[in-house]
Parts: C-alpha cells; structure tokens; sequence
C-alpha cells in the first residue's frame, strides 16, 4: 500500500490544509460507494480519481513508514485530513489495528481527522477507532443514510457522519431523534474543512457525544450515493 501526503490542498471545499491519499485497495468491499458496487465514490471522478489511481499504482508516495514520519513532522495544532481517497489502513473490510496505532501516536499533538466506511465486525476493531477518537485522532464513521447513522452511533466509539439525499438544505434528525446537521461546506462558498473543524471533533466539551454531520449526494456519482441516502436499513 501506498500513501501521499499533500502537504496543502488545492480543494476549495477542503481549504489549504494537508490532506492524504491511500491505495484504493484499503477501501472496503462492503461499502455501497466502492466502484466494484456501481460506484458513487466522488473520488472515483475528476483529478482526485487521476491522483488516486497513480498513488494506488505507487506511482507516486510512499510506504506507510515514510508517511508516518510526514504526518510526526506536521506543525503542533495542524489541522489535516486523512484519506481525500482511501481507508483506513488494512487491505478491503479488515482494518490493521497495529497500523492505527502507530498513525494515532504520529498524530499525537495534532488535530488530523478522517472518514471510514470500514464495517468494524469485530469487537477489537471498534476498540481501536474509540482508542484513536479518545487520543485526538478523529475518525468519523460514515454511514449510507441517517437510518444506518443511528446504528453506527449506537456503538458510542467515534462520531457520525452520513449521506444525505442530493436535495437537502435544511438540519434535520435521524429516526432516533439524533440531530444532523449539514454540512456547511456544502452550502456556503465561504466555509471550508479548513475554516469549519467540525469533523476533527468527537465530542462537545461537555462530553456528550458531536452531533452527525450530512453530507448532501453531490458530483458525478450522484444518482447512485442519492439511491443508497434514501435507503432504510433491516
């Protein structure tokens, strides 16, 4: 597996923050966004899928090692995203905990943030991401609608982000009562990853839990990650 560091991102949506990129193979296979599945992935269009392709390839990057160091060596307090493309780290629905670890105590004195679709079968798995939350290395798990949100936020291990139909505007609430709130990258021009933070926070100061953030379907891919938002889970 390969990885990229860009060390300020060209990404008006993300800001000029650092932000990485990880081989397409550590994406996992159960996710409905994975282009095996149809597609729907917005990384699988555009420059990000030309970049995308060529660290998948090692074309560019570096081994896991190499990029730790990157990632040490960010300034104290920097904000930076893990994974404008690509898992966490492990091959497909595995996640490599080891790997987690050393990711999480490269981040130590950071603020990066990160979005996982990896499904956390196992009791081990889900240790590690409220491991990597409660030590400052945000990982949002992602959901495929605000139903699938409630049951990824009933692990109570990490904060939730989720998809949204293409045509919501408006904060609204999981069936559960939980609130999601849009997010505000995708509504104003003058907001950004960089100016907002919200992902890179799991909890309130009072430690209750960060509400969801919606993600409205958006860019090529659009139609499928539409279908899959309006999906009610068994």
């Amino acid at each position: 597996m390969t990885y990229h560091l860009t060390l300020k991102s060209r990404n008006v949506k993300t800001g000029p923050i650092p932000v990485s990129t990880s081989s397409a193979i550590t994406c996992p296979t159960s996710c409905p966004f994975n282009n095996a599945n149809a597609g729907g992935c917005y990384a699988d269009f555009g420059p990000l899928a030309l970049f995308w392709r060529k660290v998948t390839q090692g074309e560019t990057g570096s081994d896991f090692d190499a990029f730790l160091d990157q990632v040490a060596a960010l300034p104290a307090g920097q904000l930076w995203r893990h994974n404008q493309a690509g898992d966490l780290p492990g091959i497909g629905d595995a996640l490599d905990i080891a790997r987690l670890d050393h990711l999480i105590a490269a981040n130590r004195g950071k603020r990066g943030f990160t979005y996982s679709h990896k499904p956390l079968s196992r009791q081990c798995e889900r240790d590690a991401i409220a491991r990597a939350n409660a030590a400052g290395f945000t990982v949002n798990l992602s959901a495929n609608s605000i139903d699938h949100a409630d049951k990824l936020a009933a692990l109570d291990i990490g904060p939730v982000v989720c998809v949204l139909p293409a045509d919501a505007t408006e904060n609204t609430t999981t069936p559960k009562g939980r609130k999601v709130i849009v997010c505000p990258a995708t509504q104003r021009d003058d907001v950004s990853c960089a100016t907002c933070g919200l992902c890179a926070v799991s909890r309130l100061a009072n430690g209750q839990p960060r509400a969801i953030v919606g993600f409205p379907a958006h860019g090529p891919g659009k139609k499928k990650a539409d279908a899959v938002s309006r999906e009610v889970m068994a």
